[in-house]
């Protein structure tokens, strides 16, 4: 057990370390080759913070860990909604002048329903997978067209998130560290976390859901908290609601085209109608007053509480 956890906890440091630089290292690169400061930064904060649970999963894929995956990639969803995003809101509540949040919450809400219907006969086929990834495209086209609409004040925050002083030379050179750090990161999670699940009575969907969804989200969490202290509501719900796409649309889509993917009932009927219902619970408060409180944070983090309380006792 001592010798899983360490392995689980050294391949968590290693994906924080591997995501970090390839943030960095990929917007100079872009930037380099003709790319603007505030597309580049538009693409970071929406899904940047995705790709240790994409390294993570595709790890679990390849190694037929596909439960493991799944859980994590829909575990990832209720963990950026109820953790991530209540935990900052509750540090300072969250101001989101983003025109572009709201429509993007919706198409969140309509992916889940989406991925739910496929799941009914208990799998995500090929083409199902196919169209989960034009999906995609499809909303990166809408999320490009739309941010050109956004503040000024909004579009110079996000240009100066993904602005980077380092030459070429360096940026690929963060790149290809930050490669080999995801690489060995996700070999460590996933060889380490079906041996902390087992050790807590877990299946590996469950162990997707829980210890390597909320510990592949604690960078992001510790993110958030920073940009919710400098004022950048736009920054914590961009992340939250671009990830928990990408998760849809890229992850599961990219996992079922890559080969059939098995979709467990529970999955169905209740984890991915819980993620269904944080995103439905957070659309009146970015509908309405475009804020969210400390006291609407508190909603959010009790309720991923409870989630986690049932799906524990639910395996007892």
């Amino acid at each position: 057990m001592i010798e899983a956890l360490g392995l689980f906890a050294l391949g968590l440091i290693l994906l924080a370390l591997g995501g970090d630089s390839i943030v960095k290292g990929a917007s100079g690169v872009a930037q380099r080759f003709g790319a603007s400061p505030f597309v580049a930064g538009l693409l970071l904060v929406a899904f940047g913070t995705s790709l240790p649970e994409l390294a993570v999963n595709a790890r679990a894929v390849w190694t037929g860990s596909q439960q493991l995956a799944l859980g994590n990639a829909v575990g990832s969803n209720i963990v950026n909604i109820g953790l991530t995003l209540g935990v900052a809101a509750l540090v300072a509540p969250l101001l989101v002048r983003s025109r572009a949040i709201a429509p993007l919450l919706a198409w969140l809400i309509g992916t889940t329903l989406v991925v739910i219907a496929m799941g009914f006969d208990g799998v995500l086929t090929r083409s199902e997978g196919a169209i989960l990834l034009v999906g995609f495209v499809g909303m990166l086209a809408f999320l490009l067209m739309r941010a050109r609409n956004e503040p000024a004040e909004l579009q110079a925050t996000i240009a100066a998130y993904a602005t980077t002083r380092a030459d070429l030379a360096m940026n690929l050179l963060r790149v290809a560290i930050a490669i080999a750090l995801l690489f060995f990161g996700a070999k460590f999670v996933v060889q380490g976390a079906p041996m902390v699940g087992v050790s807590l009575g877990l299946s590996p969907l469950l162990t997707g859901l829980l210890p390597v969804a909320i510990g592949t989200a604690l960078p992001e969490i510790a993110a958030a908290i920073a940009a919710a202290r400098r004022g950048q509501g736009d920054m914590v719900a961009g992340h939250v609601i671009g990830s928990s796409l990408f998760n849809l649309l890229v992850v599961l889509g990219g996992m079922a085209v890559f080969r059939d993917l098995p979709v467990p009932a529970s999955l169905v009927h209740f984890e991915l109608p819980a993620a269904l219902a944080f995103a439905l619970v957070l659309y009146p408060m970015l509908r309405s007053e475009l804020r969210i409180s400390r006291r609407e944070g508190g909603i959010l983090v009790a309720a991923f509480l409870a989630w986690v309380l049932f799906e524990i006792y639910s395996t007892m």
